[in-house]
């Protein structure tokens, strides 16, 4: 009775408390940076776009998430832009509209409000508009959250872009959350908004 129950709560203890020794620990950036390698080695749909995301010797993006990807990848599918949300997004949308799988690197959230003909009105409206033959599977990267950059780089815009229909929002707060919900995202038929707070990066 009693005592099958308290060794079977002592195993189940052991076990869980071996296998939290065993789990890895890396950053929050890093778990995103693997979740767009090991989607990219998966489908070769998959590419990445967006302002200084690895030009050499850059830092690879604003928060080094995409740093050393190219090296794999090529600059074929890690693509260097011009300062232009509005073409960064507009480019994403056709693309994915076109059969690839676009992952699109805004460096600051707050600047979602330039491209947002592109992300309210063509990538989150396509799908029902076309009655369902046309997807639009794409992912849109945004650091957000308050820090020392500024009032045009602080804010936390989550709740706005959850009152768009068709577009889906994530929020990841964890380096194991983060990487598999941007998985997922890559993995989605839809247009998926992820936010990610500056603070978090380098966290484990």
């Amino acid at each position: 009775g009693l005592d099958r129950i308290s060794f079977a709560i002592h195993a189940s203890d052991s076990i869980f408390t071996t296998f939290i020794k065993r789990m890895r620990e890396i950053q929050f950036r890093e778990a995103l940076r693997e979740a767009m390698n090991e989607e990219m080695r998966r489908d070769e749909r998959v590419f990445c776009l967006g302002e200084d995301i690895d030009v050499e010797g850059g830092f690879g993006g604003a928060f080094t998430v995409t740093l050393g990807l190219s090296k794999e990848f090529g600059h074929d599918r890690i693509l260097d832009t011009p300062i232009s949300e509005i073409m960064i997004a507009g480019a994403a949308v056709g693309a994915a509209m076109t059969g690839m799988i676009p992952i699109a690197d805004v460096q600051y959230g707050d600047f979602l409000f330039c491209m947002m003909d592109q992300l309210a009105d063509n990538a989150a409206k396509m799908t029902y508009m076309s009655g369902g033959t046309v997807k639009v599977p794409m992912v849109m990267r945004a650091p957000v959250g308050a820090t020392t950059r500024g009032a045009q780089h602080a804010q936390s815009l989550e709740g706005f872009f959850t009152h768009i229909p068709g577009l889906k929002v994530i929020c990841p707060s964890t380096a194991y959350d983060a990487k598999g919900l941007l998985k997922s995202a890559i993995r989605d038929d839809n247009p998926v908004v992820v936010f990610e707070h500056k603070l978090l990066y380098g966290s484990k």
